[in-house]
């Protein structure tokens, strides 16, 4: 431990030494020179005489968190000791089996392999419960050291044993791992007559070219006219991926955004490269709170441009670079380096409300920079928590599904799948048999009030009311089967055909009842609204 306060002492000895280098130049390096003796004699102080005995480790990796994210939530410090960061920036690829794991009643599964993936050619399936990863027993370990275990170098063999209700024995799979690229733009199709709808996921080095595919195959077989791009969830990536999706709807040579920092090596245009595809075609782009960084170029390129409706909710507010600067001794820092700026010359990073300007569109319309993307046309989605979320959390779609799945080999084609009343009453019976029980979150919150009510002193004139509530809000579980069937019949419908249709499957199944997507259809449809929005 001694070992690495010296290090870091000499570390901060050498920042001041270039500190000292600069203090005829300027006098901010005097300044860094006074604070860095002050922290190091901090440092030493306690050293040798704090009470009890220092954790160097942790006292320096936390002070060096703290000093960075007091700059900005995005600027961090990266330790040595942070193995699944180093991995992947050492390593470059993913080698796995291409499945979401679960850990259920303590137990490790299989929840979601990916169609086309290792997992599912080798025949494992949703709802198998792992038993064995090359030998080694799973059923008492973490679900971080199993995920670490399905791991390993693309072209290494794995064997995996598993237990599937319906099979005897265990079931033994062998295959080999592979290099994980998943599929960025994850479903498309065309969702109204003429109105076609594209689902981005993130932005990766083959985004642009999977969405132009996607794109071209729409208007080839469906002859689309309009386009809804759904950004919502998307955290962003690559932001030359979202410049050249635009490239595929304004002019050639249109700046999309610039970076500017403090240096020249941060500074940089972005501009259309090519003729535009669909100079034409309608386009709606829906967004929501934690839609983020680089899909917030898109959405707010196109709005600065005047060339998409923006529908949903306010976006994240990300439009920061960031880099990553290798440090000594293995560690890292990944640290903020420029600013994003749309073509209407306003930034998306979030600041303080009293801090934000007006900016115009190429139209004329008014913007606001420092709040992410406000959207044109916004959504305000009422969440409601019910039964069907505490089913959720429970997994009690994904115990009926692995079920159902044993009993029936084949469900039917996906645009005619539904839940139908025999096999939602299978499921209602199966819930009450596994003996679900569920507390309202306001059944909590009525139980803090009560105290607060009876410490000033109202307990007896409000004991009726209490009661009457109490009534009300506890949990009936048949009664809220039926009260909210057909929001748990889509939940279990999603759940179901991920069996038989993969994550495809699932998409078709939320967008049928996907309220912005049919608020998104409908202004889309209707010319004159859509013109009045970018005007």
């Amino acid at each position: 431990m001694k070992r690495i306060l010296f290090i870091f002492l000499a570390f901060v000895a050498h920042l001041t030494a270039m500190a000292q280098v600069y203090t005829t130049k300027t006098n901010s390096a005097d300044k860094l020179t006074e604070h860095i003796d002050i922290y190091c004699s901090v440092l030493r102080e306690l050293e040798s005489g704090y009470v009890d005995t220092l954790n160097h480790r942790k006292l320096i990796k936390e002070s060096l968190g703290h000093m960075l994210y007091s700059l900005d939530p995005y600027t961090q410090y990266i330790p040595s000791d942070d193995e699944e960061f180093l991995k992947r920036l050492k390593s470059g690829q993913y080698g796995g089996v291409g499945s979401i794991i679960t850990l259920m009643d303590n137990k490790p599964y299989f929840s979601q392999p990916y169609e086309g993936k290792p997992a599912a050619r080798a025949g494992i399936k949703a709802g198998d419960r792992i038993l064995e990863i090359d030998g080694k027993d799973c059923l008492k370990l973490k679900l971080d050291e199993v995920s670490q275990m399905l791991r390993g170098k693309p072209g290494t063999t794995i064997n995996v044993k598993v237990e599937r209700i319906g099979q005897k024995k265990p079931l033994s799979f062998t295959f080999e791992r592979e290099s994980i690229k998943m599929p960025t733009i994850t479903y498309w199709s065309e969702i109204a007559p003429k109105v076609g709808y594209i689902r981005i996921e993130d932005f990766i080095d083959r985004t642009a070219y999977e969405f132009k595919k996607a794109l071209n195959e729409l208007v080839q077989n469906k002859q689309i006219e309009s386009l809804i791009i759904d950004l919502r969830g998307n955290g962003g990536g690559i932001v030359d991926q979202a410049v050249d999706i635009v490239s595929l709807f304004v002019p050639l040579d249109t700046k999309i955004v610039e970076m500017r920092g403090n240096h020249d090596s941060n500074m940089r245009t972005y501009h259309t490269q090519s003729a535009p595809l669909y100079p034409d075609m309608k386009l709606m782009v829906l967004v929501d709170e934690n839609t983020a960084s680089s899909s917030e170029i898109l959405a707010g390129s196109l709005q600065d441009l005047d060339r998409a409706v923006i529908m949903g909710e306010q976006s994240f507010g990300k439009g920061v670079v960031q880099n990553i600067r290798e440090l000594p001794h293995d560690n890292y820092m990944k640290m903020t380096v420029a600013k994003y700026y749309l073509p209407s010359g306003r930034c998306i990073q979030r600041i303080d409300s009293t801090l934000r300007k007006t900016y115009k569109t190429r139209n004329g319309r008014e913007i606001e920079d420092g709040c992410g993307i406000t959207p044109d046309s916004m959504i305000i989605d009422g969440v409601k928590i019910t039964i069907a979320d505490y089913m959720f959390v429970s997994n009690m779609y994904f115990k009926y599904a692995n079920t159902f799945q044993s009993t029936h080999p084949t469900i039917a084609p996906l645009d005619q799948f539904v839940i139908t009343d025999e096999m939602y009453d299978d499921f209602c019976k199966f819930v009450v048999d596994n003996n679900f029980s569920y507390t309202l979150q306001s059944e909590k919150y009525l139980k803090n009030l009560q105290d607060m009510v009876e410490q000033e002193g109202y307990k007896e004139i409000s004991a009726e009311a209490f009661r009457l509530m109490q009534d009300a809000l506890k949990p009936n579980v048949e009664r809220d089967l039926k009260l909210f069937a057909e929001e748990i019949k889509q939940n279990l419908a999603s759940e179901i055909v991920k069996r038989y249709y993969y994550e495809w499957g699932a998409f078709e199944i939320g967008l049928r009842h996907d309220i912005w997507i049919d608020k998104a259809v409908e202004l889309i449809n209707n010319d004159s609204e859509y013109k009045s929005l970018l005007k």
